[in-house]
């Protein structure tokens, strides 16, 4: 946040509204003529309050802005703001508004008020503040926050938004957010409710995906049993009274969100793929010690995969490394844990994880002794993995990348209804978004059923863009009619360039 005065904002200064953006991207478009219709003017009004209120944040109330920016945190060693300046959007609007360190038990309090920074600038304008900013400054402190679900949007105009904790459909006038967000989406904001126009008064810029409602509809969850004894629904006045612990579920999502995944097998270890490589004395010798890995598999049907020589001597094979049964997904027969191949006296393993990598290493050694030499292990993260993968797509013709993506068409129509069956199996499996209950089971009460549907609309959300041709996609509206559930509309996935 600058914090310096300023006689006048360029187009490429940051906006002095705290959002982070430049300001010909901000308030700019609230400065400058409009068609003076509701909406513009609230815009310009909003604009001008702001521009104002900053102002006289600055030359009052500078050195509370830390204090502030941790109390908002909710957290003492928050970063700092000036290395998290997007998220100024949703917290200059609770410094100048909301923010108030002498206000008694500020988390059950019953009324917001207004906080320290906009008590101040009242009482300082008195009757010089205009009617319209006036309103704004009203519903800036008196509308709760809370988590909003995108219904409906037309790009460029306006969003229909249900409010997950209390329920009920507002629309609202919306020129930016509607661009950018999609049905299913969910936002952390204040929506301003004036008497021609009805606009989001505030907006945190992360964009929430559904994977995470569930931790909303828990939240709910949470609020529902605070006023159980009063035998009443959820109000705007508990969001109010309960602010903070609102501020406290979109703080941890966005912690979350920020987190860079953690990959892992199907065993819980991190995703690192590792090569063993081995010089044996033979391979026979190794073949014969290693094929009992293939759990399952005869040798004589590892041989039938195999190459030979002409005198019938073995030349190359491949040993896959199973184990019976899999800890994740209790319908698989096996796991593999990773592939063993043998040609000539040369013994590669590939394994996607370090401490398959020290087991398998121990195995062909126990098994093998003095007839094999470890030679080398390379271990390489998905990331690099990835990168290499795409340099040698780049790098191939046209015909080789076809011909490596496109399987015959019998094989691709197996392993699609394998794939299928799998995806499909979902509903019998206990999975933690839903208090370790299954999808099938779960569908049976309002807030299970509505945490199935945020999931599999996440779930379509990760596979529209699979680049990859010859990639299975699930079929998600299968897995709806299995639930019972109202299939998806097929909508057309908007480029954000467009």
């Amino acid at each position: 946040m600058p914090l310096h005065s300023r006689q006048k904002t360029g187009r490429n200064d940051l906006c002095p509204c705290g959002s982070g953006k430049k300001y010909k991207h901000c308030c700019l478009k609230a400065a400058q003529p409009s068609d003076d219709s509701p909406w513009s003017r609230q815009r310009e009004a909003s604009g001008r309050l702001a521009q104002e209120m900053m102002s006289f944040a600055r030359r009052g109330f500078a050195n509370d802005v830390l204090d502030a920016w941790l109390d908002f945190n909710q957290d003492d060693s928050a970063s700092p703001l000036q290395d998290d300046i997007e998220e100024g959007q949703i917290f200059m609007p609770y410094f100048l508004f909301d923010w108030d360190p002498e206000a008694p038990s500020r988390r059950r309090r019953g009324q917001t008020g207004m906080g320290k920074v906009a008590q101040s600038y009242v009482s300082m304008m008195g009757s010089r503040l205009p009617a319209l900013e006036s309103l704004i400054l009203e519903q800036a402190t008196t509308q709760p926050l809370s988590f909003y679900e995108v219904i409906r949007c037309d790009p460029g105009e306006r969003l229909l938004l249900r409010d997950v904790l209390i329920g009920g459909e507002t629309e609202v006038i919306e020129r930016t957010a509607s661009e950018l967000l999609r049905p299913g989406d969910l936002g952390y904001g204040q929506i301003c409710k004036l008497p021609e126009v009805t606009t989001l008064g505030r907006l945190a810029p992360l964009c929430i995906s559904p994977r995470y409602k569930a931790a909303i509809v828990g939240l709910r969850g949470k609020l529902r049993k605070k006023i159980a004894k009063q035998q009443r629904e959820l109000a705007a006045s508990d969001l109010i009274r309960y602010g903070e612990d609102i501020r406290t579920a979109y703080l941890d999502i966005r912690d979350v969100m920020r987190t860079p995944p953690r990959l892992t097998n199907t065993d819980g270890d991190p995703l690192v793929f590792h090569t063993l490589t081995f010089r044996a004395g033979s391979a026979h010798a190794a073949f014969e010690a290693l094929a009992p890995l293939a759990r399952g598999i005869s040798k004589r049907e590892l041989l039938g995969k195999a190459k030979l020589h002409e005198d019938g001597t073995l030349l190359s094979v491949e040993i896959p490394w199973l184990k019976p049964g899999n800890r994740t997904h209790r319908d698989w027969e096996n796991t593999i844990l990773g592939h063993i191949k043998i040609f000539g006296r040369s013994l590669v393993v590939d394994v996607n994880s370090e401490k398959r990598a020290a087991k398998i290493l121990h195995e062909i050694e126990q098994r093998l002794g003095i007839l094999v030499v470890h030679q080398r292990t390379v271990a390489q993260s998905p990331e690099a993995l990835l990168n290499k993968q795409k340099r040698a797509r780049t790098a191939a013709g046209p015909e080789l990348r076809s011909e490596a993506i496109s399987p015959q068409p019998e094989v691709n129509e197996q392993m699609q209804a394998e794939f299928q069956r799998r995806v499909e199996n979902w509903i019998l499996q206990k999975v933690p978004a839903l208090g370790g209950r299954t999808p099938l089971e779960a569908v049976g009460d309002p807030d299970g059923k509505e945490i199935v549907e945020s999931l599999l609309l996440d779930w379509e959300r990760q596979t529209e863009n699979i680049a990859d041709a010859g990639a299975f996609q699930p079929d998600i509206n299968a897995i709806r009619q299995l639930l019972k559930l109202i299939p998806a509309v097929c909508m057309p996935v908007r480029s954000r360039d467009s």
